[in-house]
């Protein structure tokens, strides 16, 4: 996957937590941080995101993406 975006953190889903219109979605980097991002419930399920998953979180000043290898 290409992107602009510079800041780019290979991490593993913790947790998604599923709402009405949005996701809340626990990532732990390799070192034991976590990143929190909320995003779309429609993205969540239409990236079939579950615990365990390997993802990448994009960092952006505005906001912190996330994206999967389908």
């Amino acid at each position: 996957m290409q992107l602009s975006a510079r800041n780019q953190l290979k991490a593993k889903v913790k947790s998604v937590k599923l709402g009405t219109v949005m996701a809340e979605v626990v990532v732990e980097l390799s070192d034991g941080q976590q990143i929190v991002s909320a995003i779309t419930r429609t993205s969540a399920e239409g990236l079939g995101l579950k615990e365990g998953d390997d993802i990448v979180a994009i960092i952006k000043s505005t906001e912190v993406m996330i994206g999967k290898n389908v």
